[in-house]
């Protein structure tokens, strides 16, 4: 069957199996928002040809370097340091870790050729900031509604990868940002250990933990669903076990 694989599947050969995977990579991103009389927005950054993940849109983030590593060794403070450096690297802001929401970690599977095990924050902004992107890594920015970004990703008219997707689909589920920023509290972390296989007519699926295809990597078996599917033409998302 032929792979009928969309341009924003960055999972790489999973005919490849686990041998001669690529080391994780420990990363961080944070989730700005702003509310407006319209609804919440958040800020997403476009991404240069030059760097890895060109040309998609995302969040501020990147590698954690030695410079974050906190002092008393735990991870999660080290990930928090790294959001906001890359934060100020490339968007020109200072943000406060203290007021990070932490609600996701996602690990890509080994098919990937760069894996980044990365750290998911939330946070709000309350002030008006001044954006200012470096034109080598990042060339452009955008406040947009959760919403509106998905539809522009049907549209074809902007890349973004599955994390990202999956959380801009969290964040259409509640308004205003205080409201998004307490779901999140309130809901122990997850972690998204993604599975990815390919079904029966071509279609390849992420999976993460409860769907029934997970622990075999068989997108084709059936009952419970917790995956993204990755036609040609577009995402969607399939969930019966998690509350969103």
């Amino acid at each position: 069957m032929t792979d009928k694989k969309h341009r924003n599947d960055i999972y790489g050969d999973t005919e490849k199996g686990t041998d001669g995977a690529a080391p994780l990579i420990p990363a961080a991103t944070v989730v700005l928002l702003r509310d407006t009389e319209t609804g919440p927005e958040v800020l997403m950054l476009h991404r240069t040809s030059h760097v890895h993940f060109g040309g998609m849109w995302v969040f501020p983030g990147g590698r954690i370097d030695p410079c974050d590593q906190d002092e008393g060794g735990d991870a999660t403070l080290t990930a928090r340091n790294a959001a906001v450096r890359e934060t100020l690297e490339e968007a020109g802001i200072t943000v406060q870790s203290d007021d990070f929401v932490l609600f996701a970690q996602w690990t890509p599977p080994a098919s990937t050729s760069r894996r980044y095990q990365t750290w998911f924050f939330a946070s709000a902004l309350t002030e008006e900031h001044n954006i200012q992107t470096d034109g080598y890594e990042i060339q452009d920015h955008d406040w947009i509604k959760p919403a509106n970004a998905l539809e522009k990703h049907a549209a074809g008219a902007i890349d973004l990868a599955p994390p990202t997707w999956i959380t801009l689909y969290h964040l259409t589920r509640y308004s205003p940002t205080s409201a998004i920023l307490d779901h999140f509290r309130s809901q122990p972390e997850k972690f998204y250990e993604t599975h990815v296989a390919k079904r029966a007519d071509g279609v390849r699926v992420a999976m993460w933990a409860g769907d029934a295809g997970y622990d075999a990597i068989d997108a084709d078996l059936e009952g419970n669903r917790h995956r993204l599917v990755m036609t040609q033409h577009g995402f969607q998302f399939e969930n019966t076990v998690e509350e969103y």
